[in-house]
């Protein structure tokens, strides 16, 4: 963790839900900053500086979606979305704003505490010093030679398979939309295009997973997008 005791904002308009997730949080030495609203999150956020955010999308005083935009034109805190909206389009436009997760209610401590941790590792990772090689499973990719090993043989990718594989080492642990990785990888114009990104995201586990068929690292979010899980 980034501090010996990092700072979580917990953006909730339930009390009991804040209430377990701040006790969920505290027991792994978290310190805990509770907002119930928009407006006073804003607020905690700019002056608080917190490590990590959890906020609910159904606030008294507008959509987290709002507050997540407005978070994500100053900062790039991990934001862990903790709603009851189960709709696959409104994940998709709460990650499309910014949010790094999302956690659907009902939800256990466990669940939570893993997501928190996952986060906190890619925060702390871009914050350490500069290292050109990263891994996953027994995968290694070399990102300043541009060399991809599985048991220390070479693996051979296409340009676009090497260009996906990039945006999901830059955002290892990270939700990442279908929109999002076409954007990244092909371009505005194939925003839209997502037969050519489940070909290639199946070329890569064809050459990069134990078992395509089941994926330890290159995994599904279903119907929003894809995580790469380094552990």
């Amino acid at each position: 963790m980034p501090s010996p005791n990092p700072i979580a904002l917990v953006l909730e308009d339930e009390r009991e839900i804040r209430q377990f997730v701040r006790t969920s949080l505290e027991s792994e030495g978290w310190l805990v900053v509770e907002a119930g609203t928009i407006k006073q999150g804003l607020v905690e956020a700019g002056t608080r500086r917190p490590d990590l955010i959890i906020a609910d999308l159904g606030l008294p005083d507008g959509d987290g979606v709002d507050f997540i935009r407005e978070v994500r034109t100053w900062s790039g805190v991990p934001i862990i979305v903790l709603s009851a909206r189960i709709h696959e389009s409104e994940k998709v436009a709460a990650l499309d704003a910014g949010a790094d997760d999302y956690v659907t209610k009902p939800f256990g401590a466990a669940e939570l505490l893993a997501r928190t941790r996952a986060n906190l590792r890619r925060i702390r990772a871009g914050r350490a010093a500069p290292d050109s090689t990263f891994r996953f499973g027994d995968v290694e990719v070399d990102l300043a030679a541009r060399i991809v090993k599985k048991r220390d043989v070479e693996v051979h990718l296409t340009p676009i398979e090497y260009r996906l594989l990039g945006v999901l080492v830059a955002n290892a642990g990270r939700v990442l939309t279908h929109p999002f990785l076409l954007r990244e990888v092909w371009g505005p114009s194939h925003s839209q295009s997502t037969q050519y990104l489940r070909v290639y995201m199946g070329n890569l586990r064809q050459k990069l997973e134990d078992d395509p068929a089941q994926p330890k690292h290159i995994a599904t979010e279903t119907g929003v997008g894809y995580r790469l899980l380094s552990e």
